[in-house]
């Protein structure tokens, strides 16, 4: 698909690409440049404070995991036999 750079080195990103990826208004997006080519890529952009809180549970997980206190299940059927105790 053809657009053109418009002032302020804006583009027009075509209709039908933005329905398939399900873009709307506000989406973040990537630019890239390599080998001459340039490269736009949607990416999601998450709070620190909630990457902070996920790293945080992840250690805690880690910790249990080592001390013993969590449980570890070798397939979904032993989890879910657990779960119905």
């Amino acid at each position: 698909m053809l657009t053109e750079l418009r002032q302020k080195s804006q583009i027009t990103i075509p209709k039908e690409i933005v329905t398939k990826l399900g873009l709307a208004e506000g989406d973040k997006l990537n630019i890239m440049e390599k080998d001459g080519a340039i490269y736009i890529m949607p990416v999601t952009v998450y709070p620190k404070k909630y990457l902070d809180d996920l790293k945080d549970e992840i250690n805690d997980v880690k910790e249990k995991l080592k001390s013993g206190e969590q449980p570890v299940f070798d397939n979904l059927d032993a989890l879910f036999d657990k779960l119905e105790e």
